[in-house]
């Protein structure tokens, strides 16, 4: 009967986020940037800044850094499509070999029209309207996350105040909530060091290649390195394209063998010895988040998977004494132990 309640109440809490998945999304971002940077700001107050000062300096440092990356973003972008229409005959050439290639196994013109003739175009134009539209309201979310962090970063000063009053009532909550924001603050510092390093050596590695617009892949890179676990399958699809349409299939598998060796060495050998620890969740269970978190809030969800699950298991898992034993289920491995 309490597992029926449980999965019951689970059910209705998740459609109910589902559907305000709008604002969900950025205040947990935005909670999730404050506790990030709260570090930054004891060490502001420490020298004695105000504290209106404190978290203005914090609100525009953020927005310099995401300004900086818009930016980088839209001038690579505009190189980008100023090259693309230098590709339609190599398109137009690759689209033959496929239709031959097709055609050695019986595939002809009549079977490839009536393959075609299946697509929606309707649904194309839907889903490039709300790709559109969703670029259209990124100045509105960046408004609501800039409002938010400023309130956030406001009640941060007296979060170690609240929690030591927490903590003489219920002393696992108060540490539960701080594994929590040492998780979540590890996690990411960890995540934003190996991005920044594996999109940097795809950024010199696709430039020594000589595939067009390698800043704009490298950035891209940088980003789906937050998405745990398949971010790279993400990141390496358009420069691997635009490779084969620039240099043909040779530079095309270039390009994905050296992703391939850069981002298993950094990404499964190296990473995961920095991060589990702080982390402490299984592969599976960080697949499964993603999967979740991604359905739950939209592609932010993708980001914010691992300190969402970490959020949750904090307050399901770390808060109860009696609870710790799915901790076994959801951690991952030690590789110490043969």
């Amino acid at each position: 009967m309490v597992v029926l309640l449980g999965s019951a109440s689970a059910v209705v809490v998740s459609a109910g986020l589902h559907a305000v998945a709008w604002l969900v999304g950025p205040m947990f971002l935005a909670l999730v940037i404050v506790i990030t940077l709260d570090p930054v700001r004891t060490w502001l107050r420490g020298k004695g800044l105000p504290r209106w000062l404190t978290v203005a300096v914090l609100v525009v440092a953020v927005y310099a850094a995401l300004f900086a990356l818009f930016l980088v973003i839209v001038v690579s972008l505009a190189q980008l499509s100023a090259l693309l229409p230098h590709y339609a005959a190599q398109a137009d050439e690759l689209l033959r070999d496929g239709m031959a290639f097709l055609g050695g196994f019986g595939v002809g013109d009549r079977e490839l029209r009536e393959i075609l003739s299946t697509v929606d175009a309707g649904k194309l134009i839907g889903f490039a309207g709300s790709l559109l539209s969703g670029v259209g309201g990124l100045v509105t979310n960046l408004a609501f996350l800039l409002a938010l962090m400023l309130f956030l970063s406001t009640e941060s000063a007296w979060a170690g105040q609240r929690l030591g009053r927490i903590a003489r009532d219920r002393p696992w909550i108060s540490a539960a909530l701080r594994r929590f924001a040492f998780g979540t603050r590890r996690y990411l510092l960890v995540t934003t060091v190996f991005g920044g390093l594996v999109a940097a050596l795809d950024t010199v590695a696709l430039a020594l290649i000589g595939v067009p617009a390698a800043v704009l892949w490298g950035l891209l890179s940088f980003v789906t390195n937050y998405v745990p676990n398949v971010g790279f399958v993400i990141g390496v699809a358009p420069p691997a394209l635009i490779a084969l349409l620039d240099g043909g299939w040779r530079v095309m598998l270039v390009t994905l063998v050296v992703y391939l060796l850069l981002n298993f060495v950094v990404q499964s050998l190296i990473q995961p010895r920095f991060v589990a620890g702080s982390v402490g969740l299984s592969t599976l269970v960080t697949v499964l988040a993603l999967v979740f978190w991604t359905w739950l809030l939209g592609p932010l969800g993708a980001v914010l998977a691992v300190p969402a699950t970490l959020l949750v298991k904090a307050l399901l898992v770390d808060v109860d004494p009696r609870a710790r034993w799915a901790e076994a289920l959801l951690s991952a491995p030690d590789r110490d132990t043969p």
